[in-house]
C-alpha cells in the first residue's frame, strides 16, 4: 500500500470526492476549518528525520487518529471503516476516493510513539484553536475553569493474588520453551486445577480452602522461577524482566506497597476513590480542565505515582495555559484538591463545601458538578474507562485522545446547530 498525496488545506478547488459529498456535513466542515499546514511544519521533521521508508502523509496520520478519539475506534476498526466512508476520507485529506486500506494498523502505534505526548498536546491544542476560529469557543471563556480528576482503568485482570501467580508462572514458562530451556515440569495441569479449585472455593466462601491453593500457586511459581535460573545463568534482557517481576510478585506481600499488579503492565496503580459499586481501580490518576462556561475541554494530563489531587493542579494549569495561551484566573475542585500550598500563584481555588460562597462565586462552586458527567462521556464514549494503549506513555497519549474525542463531537455538534440555523435564515 502505498501514501496517497494529500491535498493542502488552503487549495481553493474542490476535489472529485468532494463533488460528491454533502458540504455541510459536520466532518467536511471540521476538514476545512483545522489548520493541517501546522501539524505539517512540526510532524514532518520528527517522521523524516528517523529514516527508513518514505513517511505516510501527516495529515492521513492525523485524520486517522482524530477520527479514532470521535468514533471511539481501535488501530484496526478506523483503518477499516475509513475504506468505506467517503467522509472520513476526505477529512483525512483525499481528493478521489480510495478503495485500499490507507495504511497497516500498526502504523498508528509506531507513529504515537514517534511523535509523543507532547505531539498529541498539540493535536489537542489545536481543536481549541480551532473551536476559537470557528466562533464557538472565546478566550475569556478559559479564565474560569472547572478542574477534577478520575481513575484511566488498564487492560488488566482483576489482580487476585491466585491469578498473578498463575498467569506470571504461564509466562515463565512460555518464554522459557520459546528458548528451548527443558524445565524440571511445568504445572500447566495442576496449575490449572490448582486456579481452578481456588476460584471455586472462594466464590463459595470456603476461604480456608482457597488460601490453601493460593499457597500451591506460589510454591509453583516458585519452583519454575528457580528452574530457570539454574538452567539459564545469564539470561536476555527480555527474560530477565520477566524473571524481575514473577520474583517481585512472589515475594510481595498483602499489605506491601508499591505491589505489581500485572507482568505485562508495572506501571498499574491500584487506587481507592470512596466509590460503593467500585471499592479499587487498577489504573492511573487522570486530571481534566473543563471552562466552567460551556465544557470545552482545555487540559488532560495523566500522572503516575496515586499523588494527592492538589498536587496536579500546577502541571495542568500550566498545560491550559500553554494550549490556549490563556492562563486561567478561577478554578472550582472538590474538596480533594484542598491545602492552599499546593494552588499555584495568581489562580483563584474555589474549594466546594469547605465555605460559603456568595454571589458570582456561589455560582461558579456550584456549576463545577457540570464536569463529572463530561467525564463520564470521556469514560463511555472516548475510551478513558479501558486504555489498551501501553506503557506511561500510552497512559498519557489515551487521556489526550479522550478530550481530543469529547472536543471534536461537540465541534460537530455546534457546526449542526450553525447550518441548522442558517437554514432557518
Amino acid at each position: 500500500m502505498k501514501p496517497s498525496s494529500s491535498p493542502s488545506n488552503t487549495d481553493s478547488s474542490i476535489s472529485e470526492l468532494a463533488r460528491q459529498l454533502n458540504l455541510s456535513h459536520p466532518l467536511v466542515q471540521l476538514a476545512e476549518t483545522i489548520d493541517w499546514q501546522s501539524f505539517e511544519q512540526t510532524f514532518g521533521r520528527v517522521v523524516k528525520a528517523s529514516g527508513g521508508r518514505p513517511a505516510l502523509p501527516t495529515r492521513l496520520m492525523v485524520g486517522l487518529h482524530y477520527l479514532k478519539a470521535l468514533y471511539d475506534e481501535s488501530d484496526e476498526t478506523v483503518v477499516a471503516k475509513w475504506v468505506e466512508n467517503p467522509y472520513w476520507q476526505h477529512f483525512c485529506g483525499e481528493q478521489v476516493f480510495q478503495h485500499e486500506l490507507p495504511c497497516h494498523p500498526t502504523s498508528l502505534g509506531k507513529w504515537r510513539k514517534q511523535i509523543g505526548v507532547d505531539g498529541f498536546e498539540q493535536l489537542l491544542g489545536q481543536i481549541i484553536q480551532t473551536a476559537m476560529r470557528a466562533a464557538v469557543m472565546r478566550p475569556k471563556e478559559i479564565e474560569r475553569v472547572n478542574v477534577d480528576t478520575t481513575v484511566q482503568e488498564k487492560a488488566v485482570a482483576f489482580p487476585t493474588d491466585a491469578r498473578l501467580y498463575n498467569h506470571a508462572r504461564v509466562t515463565l514458562v512460555r518464554a522459557a520453551r520459546k528458548r528451548s530451556v527443558q524445565l524440571r515440569q511445568s504445572y500447566v495441569r495442576v496449575g490449572k486445577y490448582a486456579f481452578f479449585k481456588q476460584s471455586r472455593y472462594r466464590v463459595a466462601r470456603q476461604l480456608k480452602r482457597a488460601r490453601k491453593y493460593t499457597r500451591k500457586l506460589r510454591t509453583y511459581l516458585g519452583r519454575v522461577i528457580r528452574d530457570i535460573e539454574r538452567k539459564l545463568p545469564q539470561p536476555d534482557a527480555e527474560m530477565a524482566v520477566l524473571l524481575s517481576r514473577a520474583k517481585r510478585i512472589e515475594q510481595q506481600q498483602r499489605n506491601d506497597s508499591n505491589k505489581l499488579y500485572s507482568m505485562h503492565a508495572p506501571e498499574v496503580e491500584c487506587i481507592a476513590k470512596g466509590k460503593a459499586h467500585k471499592r479499587y481501580e487498577f489504573g492511573c490518576k487522570v486530571v481534566f480542565v473543563t471552562t466552567s462556561a460551556n465544557n470545552w475541554i482545555v487540559g488532560a494530563a495523566a500522572v503516575h505515582g496515586n499523588p494527592y489531587d492538589g498536587s496536579t493542579l500546577s502541571h495542568v494549569i500550566a498545560q491550559t495555559n500553554q494550549l490556549t495561551g490563556v492562563k486561567p484566573k478561577q478554578a472550582a475542585v472538590d474538596k480533594g484538591f484542598r491545602g492552599s500550598k499546593h494552588h499555584p500563584e495568581g489562580l483563584q481555588v474555589l474549594v466546594a463545601g469547605t465555605r460559603k460562597f456568595k454571589g458570582v462565586l456561589k455560582r461558579l462552586v456550584k456549576r463545577r458538578s457540570a464536569i463529572e458527567p463530561v467525564i463520564g462521556h470521556l469514560k463511555h464514549d472516548h475510551a478513558l474507562k479501558r486504555n489498551f494503549l501501553k506503557g506511561k506513555q500510552g497512559d498519557r497519549i489515551n487521556a489526550l485522545l479522550a478530550a481530543c474525542g469529547f472536543n471534536l463531537r461537540k465541534l460537530c455538534r455546534c457546526f449542526v446547530e450553525l447550518t441548522h440555523a442558517s437554514a432557518i435564515a
